[in-house]
């Protein structure tokens, strides 16, 4: 007699199998992982520059600018 499989194994049949047989799938994965690298790689080079390094030079300087900002506010 057949053991039952547990669930996270089903599970994990489930879409290996599923991603196996893909084919249109696999390209729009491609894109969406083409996607969250622009989003998240190159938006954040371009818009959300390290201020705090550019501005302070050591970890101190840093740490306590951070912490005045904190209280002070």
């Amino acid at each position: 007699m057949a053991q039952a499989k547990s669930f996270p194994r089903r599970v994990w049949d489930l879409y290996y199998e599923g991603f196996r047989d893909m084919t249109v799938g696999k390209t729009l994965w491609i894109i969406i992982l083409v996607k969250v690298f622009i989003f998240f790689v190159v938006m954040k080079l371009l818009f959300f520059p390290n201020l705090l390094k550019r501005d302070f030079n050591t970890d101190e300087e840093r740490a306590e600018h951070v912490r005045s900002e904190l209280i002070n506010r």
